[in-house]
């Protein structure tokens, strides 16, 4: 072979060898109660909350009527990296959804924006001040009226929500109580109506599978 045609071939190989060598994976996507994140169909929601559940699982929730189980879950923040997650569950009795994650794609935490989630707690009272943390709308909090349905499913308070805030996590300080689901009439003006964390713990603990044993991080 000429040394010049050599010399080609060598340096080609020194290129593939380095290109190869510094190839990175893709860093995983942050993502905590509050993070915006977008489904198969194109619907954004709100993560309600994200940890482990009893089995080691990578898991988090959001309200039920944002996707169907199976649906791919991407970080809105982050779309470019794709599918990090599909929903493994829905209830229509709660409105609440259970998403099964790959934890070795997903950063989890447990703030997002003016939110912390060091835990989960019984129902808001009245009178106390309840806050959210919603893609849309930040955070905003409001007079919690407690549980006017009876029944113990369901809390209204007097946050401010809109469309793309659903499944966004309710908390009293950094207190996990509710997920939004919904508003009264008008939005941001009419109260809002949200599940109780305890009853949607209670709920997938008796249903069995993903979920079942649910720690936030």
């Amino acid at each position: 072979m000429a040394w010049g045609r050599w010399w080609q071939v060598a340096a080609a190989l020194l290129l593939m060898w380095a290109t190869v060598g510094t190839a990175q994976a893709a860093a995983p996507v942050t993502l905590g109660g509050g993070s915006g994140i977008i489904f198969d169909d194109g619907s954004t929601c709100t993560l309600t909350t994200i940890g482990f559940d009893g089995s080691g699982q990578l898991v988090g929730f959001t309200a039920g009527h944002c996707a169907v189980a199976g649906a791919g879950v991407s970080a809105e923040a982050d779309q470019e990296a794709g599918s990090v997650g599909t929903v493994a569950f829905t209830s229509t009795d709660l409105d609440y959804a259970v998403i099964r994650f790959d934890a070795g794609l997903v950063n989890p935490v447990n703030y997002v924006g003016s939110t912390s989630i060091t835990g989960v707690g019984l129902p808001a009272q009245f009178p106390a001040v309840a806050c959210k943390e919603g893609r849309t709308t930040g955070q905003t909090c409001g007079l919690v009226y407690g549980d006017v349905f009876g029944g113990a499913n369901w809390t209204l308070t007097q946050i401010c929500v809109i469309v793309g805030d659903s499944g966004a996590p309710v908390v009293v300080g950094s207190t996990l109580v509710a997920i939004v689901n919904g508003y009264v009439a008008v939005p941001c003006v009419g109260p809002q109506v949200g599940a109780n964390f305890t009853r949607i713990l209670d709920d997938v603990n008796s249903r069995g599978g993903p979920g079942v044993g649910f720690h936030p991080i």
